[in-house]
């Protein structure tokens, strides 16, 4: 072998040292450098750890791990060193072998790594944070919406838009809709605003303009295509008469940017050498464009993704993207990531079964050195209520055995099956969160908060000057209001400049006094904002609105959880600013672009409950999934469409990949939703599941036998001595229950019925011992309220408790 071949062999094993903690194919990940790379990343495969662990080689060694340049500086000692090291490495001759292996390094602000979500992109850059120090602060790690608006910063006067544009979020959209449907005479109920805003998105997300929109209905005639059309005109004309953008702007232009000015798409070429995409099957057109454009200049993109998982469809994914990849980028390496770190092997192969019935799909084997562990359970009930006592008994169980509420998720198709989950963990005092609530920027007084700042900031802000025009009151009434947003449509100007100007307008001079009041309050605080610390500005806006005046008066619970909350406002701007270095508005930009999943708060311990959507990217030990029935998962509207089935079979895969330990199904023989009630055939991915992965418990119930359609008849199956799994021994019983009296309550048709006064010591199975303090009647049922010794006052229902209950 001669010496090139010599060389370029031991500097590859001395920069493999580097990554040795990696599993073979992460690591062959790692070290392709230069071209197009699409890495089909299972679930649970690690693809975070290979992403960072590849942005450091790129830092370190840049394309020397796969590069055939040799120096022309480098000696035989050089080579000899390196073998060595290969051979023995040591922590002393690591700068060396560095300086020696390094082809290029890559400059932390030529990277781009793109993720979907806030959080994603902070777990990324903390972790690079650790390895490079402030180094890594440069990396340009963040969401597609945030990329492109950093981007339109610098360059979107170009489109005839200022700098300072605001970001209008789904909230800030639905009303500016809401008022354009009030203000064409457009019903709601024939076009509800969340339709036409869909409309809205897909024709952007396909580059087209409300121009064009409206042109392609007037020609093929579709009377209701016109009329979102007329909606999609005066939306897009109410955006940019704000300098506002939505979110789907703000992808949208970018492209629109690198496409129309080549300068500006060579300044970014020549700026990423390198560009990494995570979750590239959730992409959609706009953003394979963006993908494609930043990527041109190198060549050089790594996109990593799953196409068993994508699962976003209605929100205009397409799965195509990551399906054509190697066509849409020539010389494509194609690398797979199928070891599972997360889930057990039973798990695995029963999801493995399922999603092997898809035909558009890449295909790949998910493994575990881990064992086989329990089998996914499939529970079939008799209702829903009994569905939902199910898990209750189940959980209670598990947290007995010294689990966490917290290691336990319930996944359901729709919301609307949260409603009975929830009536039996409040019975049995469970804790429980619903994942993706109201978050902490979705609350009013919050977006009032933002709304005066942005306002600051922004004046033509139509939308956001309306929401706090008169909140709080200013004796500007509604009358006012809808003069202001007829003039404003009328005249082209903003609502601001009309107030300013109101006494030369006749329908406006009544008020023109309280007008130019708020003006003149609004134009000292922008005076302000550019003289005085983030915290004064804050505080100024609070005194000077009134706001906190208003809370504070109106003495109330939620009053002062509210003024909590606007305060609480002001230590998230201090802390962004401190720890980013940025600007007041680049805070109100950032908190824009946040997601319910990044709001999330998981500090307590609470089972989770949330759909199966929501729970993409999470683990939990114990995963049920509830509603597992023909017509509910798969929902109705995927039966008989085969697109849509494929979209629900990754769904179903999805929720089962989520499982660390333990798996389990449940069904009812019958379920009523929305009013009805309809006898139900177990879901079709269960019955795709073999029968050495999974195992089938049938709760008796008084609808006897139903043939849930499984291939092979099933034998009655009974759960071991030892099993977790119990069944309620109250939840289906139809006999009536007794009068409840103040004092004391008698559980029927218990084997030996206890009775429970107040002031009796118990004890129970999870939350231990304690006292009863009260006994209420609760329809057929008793409220116990039990101070207990560990965890405090707990109030359950009788009948839900009574079996995890015993007298001292």
């Amino acid at each position: 072998m001669n010496f090139n071949k010599r060389y370029i062999a031991a500097r590859r094993a001395a920069i493999a040292l580097d990554f040795k903690h990696l599993n073979s194919a992460q690591h062959e990940a790692v070290m392709t450098m230069s071209g197009p790379l699409l890495l089909l990343a299972g679930a649970g495969s690690g693809k975070t750890t290979v992403l960072i662990n590849r942005i450091a080689n790129l830092l370190n060694y840049g394309s020397g791990a796969d590069s055939d340049f040799v120096p022309d500086y480098v000696t035989e000692d050089d080579l000899r060193f390196l073998e060595e090291y290969a051979a023995s490495p040591t922590d002393e001759a690591r700068l060396r072998v560095r300086d020696l292996c390094a082809v290029e390094p890559v400059k932390p602000w030529r990277i781009i790594a793109i993720t979907f979500t806030n959080k994603a992109a902070g777990e990324m850059k903390e972790r690079l944070e650790k390895m490079f120090g402030p180094t890594a602060d440069a990396i340009w790690a963040m969401t597609f919406h945030s990329a492109c608006a950093r981007i339109l910063r610098q360059e979107i006067e170009r489109l005839g838009y200022d700098r300072s544009f605001t970001i209008y979020d789904k909230t800030d959209t639905s009303s500016l809709m809401k008022r354009i449907l009030k203000d064409l005479d457009i019903e709601e109920r024939n076009f509800p605003h969340k339709t036409v805003l869909g409309y809205i998105s897909r024709a952007k997300d396909m580059m087209e303009s409300a121009e064009e929109f409206m042109a392609n209905a007037e020609s093929t005639g579709d009377l209701r295509r016109k009329i979102i059309g007329r909606v999609y005109l005066e939306y897009s004309y109410r955006l940019k008469s704000a300098n506002a953008l939505d979110f789907d702007d703000l992808i949208l232009l970018t492209v629109h940017l690198l496409r129309e000015y080549p300068d500006v798409l060579a300044k970014y070429q020549e700026r990423f050498d390198y560009v990494m995409i995570d979750e590239y099957q959730d992409t959609n057109n706009l953003q394979y464009l963006l993908a494609s454009a930043l990527s041109g200049g190198h060549n050089n993109i790594c996109v990593v993704g799953d196409d068993d998982q994508s699962i976003y469809k209605f929100r205009g994914a397409t799965i195509e993207n990551i399906l054509n990849f190697e066509k849409q980028f020539n010389d494509t390496k194609v690398l797979r990531l199928e070891q599972n770190y997360r889930s057990t092997g039973h798990i695995l192969n029963a999801a493995g079964d399922v999603i092997k019935n898809n035909a558009g799909r890449k295909g790949k084997k998910l493994w575990t050195e881990k064992d086989l562990g329990e089998k996914p359970l499939h529970r079939i009930t008799a209702d829903e209520h009994a569905e939902a006592q199910f898990v209750a008994d189940t959980i209670i169980d598990s947290i007995s055995s010294n689990r966490k509420w917290q290691d336990h998720a319930v996944l359901y198709r729709m919301n609307a099956q949260s409603n009975r989950l929830e009536t039996a963990f409040k019975r049995a005092g469970i804790p429980y969160r619903i994942y993706g609530g109201i978050g902490f920027y979705d609350r009013a007084e919050i977006k009032d908060m933002l709304s005066y700042l942005c306002v600051i900031h922004n004046p033509h802000d139509d939308l956001r000057l309306l929401r706090i025009i008169n909140n709080p009151a200013r004796g500007i009434g509604l009358t006012t209001i809808g003069r202001l947003t007829e003039l404003a449509a009328e005249s082209g100007k903003s609502v601001f400049g009309l107030i300013r100007d109101s006494q030369n307008y006749e329908s406006l001079k009544s008020a023109a006094g309280k007008l130019h009041l708020f003006a003149d309050m609004i134009d000292k605080l922008r005076c302000l904002a550019d003289i005085a610390p983030h915290d004064e500005l804050y505080d100024a806006l609070l005194s000077a609105t009134g706001y906190v005046r208003m809370l504070e008066e109106k003495k109330s619970d939620e009053n002062i959880t509210r003024l909590e909350n606007v305060m609480e406002l002001k230590s998230n701007i201090i802390n962004f600013i401190n720890s980013s270095g940025g600007t007041l508005f680049d805070f109100l930009s950032e908190t824009f672009l946040y997601t319910d999943l990044d709001r999330d708060d998981n500090s307590s311990d609470r089972v989770l409950m949330m759909t199966m959507h929501s729970a993409k990217g999470l683990e939990f030990d114990t995963v049920f999934i509830v509603g597992a029935e023909e017509g509910v998962f798969p929902g109705i509207r995927a039966i008989g469409d085969h697109g849509e089935m494929e979209e629900e079979r990754r769904l179903c895969y999805v929720a089962m990949t989520r499982a660390k330990r333990r798996l389990i199904f449940v069904s009812a023989n019958s379920r009523m939703l929305f009013g009805k009630t309809s006898s139900s055939m177990s879901s079709r991915f269960l019955r795709e599941i073999s029968r050495e992965n999974i195992d089938i418990h049938e709760q008796f119930s008084q609808y006897g036998h139903y043939d849930f359609g499984y291939s092979e008849s099933l034998p009655k199956r009974t759960p071991p001595a030892n099993s977790e799994f119990r069944t309620p021994n109250s939840a289906t019983s139809s006999h009536p229950r007794p009068t409840i009296p103040h004092s004391e309550f008698r559980i029927p048709n218990s084997p030996t019925p206890p009775d429970f006064k107040k002031g009796d010591a118990i004890e129970h199975t999870v939350f231990g011992q304690g006292f009863i303090t009260s006994v209420s009647p609760v329809g057929g049922d008793a409220l116990l309220e039990i101070v207990f010794d560990n965890v405090g006052t707990k109030r359950i229902l009788l009948n839900s408790a009574v079996r995890y209950l015993t007298k001292q």
